[in-house]
């Protein structure tokens, strides 16, 4: 019990490593809490103009989340504790995203953190996400409402492949990731309705 408290502690102090703070300083920009979104997130970091700085946030929040899930896989045995036990160090990752212990528990939404989980948990699952964000983002241009449409399909892949919320403690952390996406989206909703979303270039 003591060892995966470690194990779950450790999975939230990775997820609250914002890169796209650390890797506006190191390029010298705008703190991404200060303009746009205010959003400490990959699009937010894009709205600065260097886009290799926002592709960096996004594969460091990606990996983050993509490492914790798949090295537990690896090196845990594979019984029904364990997978319980990684999942929620996958969920503890992403709530590390979101409510960073480093800033003051103000962070991103957890797009990226959660493709780099799904992407841990099955190779087909963060696939299919992520091409349905590609889809929704190229015919609209709207990450937000792309991250939505990705959040509800999500789930339902999971469940899929997977397995229900009785088989599958992934399915479980998923669905759960995907409410907490949804609602970090609300605002994006409102502006979405009124038609003050801003797009995105792609």
């Amino acid at each position: 019990m003591l060892l995966s408290s470690f194990f779950l502690v450790i999975s939230y102090l990775i997820g609250s490593v914002s890169f796209a703070i650390i890797v506006s300083k190191i390029f010298g920009l705008n703190d991404p809490r200060n303009y746009g979104s205010k959003n400490p997130g990959a699009t937010n970091v894009l709205r600065s103009g260097k886009k290799i700085a926002a592709l960096l946030t996004l594969l460091g929040d990606s990996l983050k989340g993509y490492f914790v899930v798949s090295l537990a896989l690896k090196f845990l045995p594979n019984d029904n504790y364990n997978e319980l036990l990684v999942a929620l160090m996958g969920l503890c990752a992403f709530l590390g995203h979101i409510f960073p212990v480093f800033y003051k528990f103000k962070g991103g939404k957890g797009v990226a953190t959660a493709a780099g989980i799904l992407f841990a948990i099955n190779f087909y699952l963060g696939i299919f996400t992520i091409l349905t964000w590609l889809v929704v983002a190229i015919f609209t241009r709207y990450s937000s409402l792309s991250a939505l449409i990705a959040s509800i399909v999500a789930p339902l892949i999971c469940w899929y492949i997977c397995g229900d919320i009785i088989d599958s403690p992934f399915t479980a952390v998923v669905i759960i990731m995907a409410v907490i996406l949804i609602y970090k989206h609300k605002d994006n909703l409102k502006r979405l309705f009124s038609g003050e979303e801003t797009k995105i270039k792609i």
